[in-house]
């Protein structure tokens, strides 16, 4: 799986992500207007994150709450290439807005890379073995944490993290639902039969590093394999949904938003 994704991340992931900013609105899920503003240039003072940092099994992990007691359903985050920064955290913030309890996991061992040299070393030092680990104790806390309790489950990466959410969904059938913005895919429908949860799939057209035609193959063989998924296709570039990113497309990442949340909604229904 490495060299996947080394090939697909070095041709796709190739700009530099800005510095975030300000605090999330109070109530309800976060507009695609309100998540960009919080990765505009600072402006006054630092980021406000809404969650905290936790020790995940001699790991950094973010943890965000919705407000009110649980049970609440659960989604574990994983990072794109660049590691476990703002915008991850962001995304954290977002989903406990949305009413789900979001844990991103770091499995660059507290490395957050800020240039594409630093991001490539970073990604190929991953022990897989470790980064499946850590995921499992991730998925573990969000199903037995006393302020959690998950009666649902599910998981969502970018880029290097899509190609982990998709592996997630196929190393544990326990789970509700995956989410896999253009990430490195399988297309083998033998191996996508493991998946049982629902999936999700977010890609780009003009992605170079995730062709149409290959995601046109994962989309027959999960339909073959009798998963339950949807895969959308956007005019836009590999991490068009990161406003941290200089191909970031707001239309489209709201529009994406919005299914990505109709999808959540899905799964919580069973």
């Amino acid at each position: 799986m490495k060299l996947a994704f080394l090939l697909a991340v070095l041709v796709a992931c190739s700009s530099s992500p800005k510095p975030a900013s300000h605090r999330p609105s109070d109530t309800g899920p976060l507009s695609e207007a309100e998540f960009k503003a919080m990765h505009a240039l600072p402006t006054a003072g630092p980021a406000v994150r809404e969650g905290q940092v936790i020790d995940l099994a001699g790991t950094r992990a973010y943890l965000a709450l919705p407000k009110g007691p649980g049970p609440h359903p659960a989604i574990l985050v994983i990072h794109e290439w660049w590691g476990l920064n703002a915008n991850i955290e962001h995304w954290a913030d977002r989903f406990a807005r949305a009413g789900w309890a979001a844990l991103a996991v770091d499995l660059y061992g507290g490395v957050v890379a800020t240039e594409r040299d630093q991001a490539l070393a970073a990604m190929k030092a991953v022990d897989e073995g470790q980064a499946a680990a850590t995921i499992a104790a991730g998925l573990d806390l969000l199903a037995s944490d006393e302020r959690i309790r998950a009666p649902r489950r599910a998981v969502v990466g970018w880029c290097f993290g899509g190609g982990w959410s998709l592996q997630t969904a196929l190393a544990h059938p326990e789970l509700d639902g995956a989410i896999i913005y253009y990430g490195q895919l399988v297309t083998d429908a033998a191996k996508l039969g493991a998946i049982k949860s629902r999936v999700l799939g977010v890609f780009g057209t003009r992605d170079k590093g995730i062709p149409l035609d290959e995601v046109a193959k994962f989309e027959g063989a999960l339909r073959d394999a009798g998963v339950r998924a949807e895969i959308l296709r956007y005019d836009a570039d590999h991490a068009f949904a990161n406003p941290s990113n200089p191909v970031y497309d707001e239309k489209h990442a709201g529009e994406a938003w919005k299914r990505v949340l109709a999808f959540l909604d899905a799964v919580k229904q069973g």
